[in-house]
């Protein structure tokens, strides 16, 4: 390889394309393929792959799909971004919901495009999200300034919540990890990272943490109600 060839391998943005869908990924790549500046370094369909694969890959940037399998985009940005502080998250989603948006970009997203969204504007979105710059769609930064205007009281809704994720808020609030509630539930350890973030998605909340104090001031940190449930 000629040393031009090295400097523009350097300076290429490596992209790691996150979806549970093969042909959104092979479009994803098509894409890249065509603009100038893009390597894509890897693909992964599910949550759980996306952070097995950045840590593999380190990419620069990271698409990001929301729902998926076995672990959604909103835990997998949270994991990856705790584990890797300069990762850059762009979210890549066709929802547009506040309980999708205001969650992600707690997560740590940098970026939040929907997948109506034209090329150009994800080519400019990913150089953007590279550069550091936060990259919106015209519909997400509109619901930010609304409620950075006029904060909305989110109501959390524990009648939301299933039977068992009701199980695994009280479980959090006792202190417990994810491999011990899931050694108590008798389910696996990635069963209950995914019912954690649903519960985060649902109570509009942005840690174990605070879930965990939610729970206490709901009243929600009866042991014996949390132990009669399991049998």
């Amino acid at each position: 390889m000629t040393e031009k060839n090295v400097r523009s391998s350097e300076s290429r943005i490596r992209v790691l394309i996150v979806d549970d869908h093969a042909i959104v990924r092979k479009g994803i790549r098509a894409l890249l393929s065509e603009a100038d500046g893009f390597e894509v370094v890897g693909e992964a369909s599910n949550g759980q792959e996306a952070v097995q694969r950045a840590e593999e890959c380190s990419p620069d940037v990271i698409l990001m799909d929301l729902l998926m399998p076995v672990m959604d985009g909103i835990e997998a940005t949270r994991q990856i971004t705790s584990r890797q502080p300069g990762a850059r998250v762009l979210v890549l989603t066709s929802f547009a919901a506040d309980n999708k948006v205001f969650p992600a970009i707690k997560a740590g997203a940098s970026g939040y495009l929907l997948k109506d969204s034209s090329p150009d504007e994800l080519v400019r979105a990913i150089r953007q999200v590279h550069r550091g710059e936060p990259s919106l769609h015209p519909t997400i930064a509109r619901k930010l300034l609304q409620e950075v205007a006029h904060p909305a009281e989110l109501q959390p809704a524990p009648e939301a919540l299933t039977a068992r994720e009701m199980m695994v808020l009280r479980l959090i609030a006792q202190g417990l990890s994810n491999q011990e509630i899931a050694d108590r539930l008798v389910v696996s350890e990635p069963t209950v990272r995914a019912h954690v973030s649903r519960i985060l998605s649902k109570l509009h909340l942005a840690s174990r943490t605070q879930a965990a104090l939610y729970a206490v001031r709901e009243g929600l940190t009866d042991a014996d109600e949390a132990s009669a449930q399991e049998e």
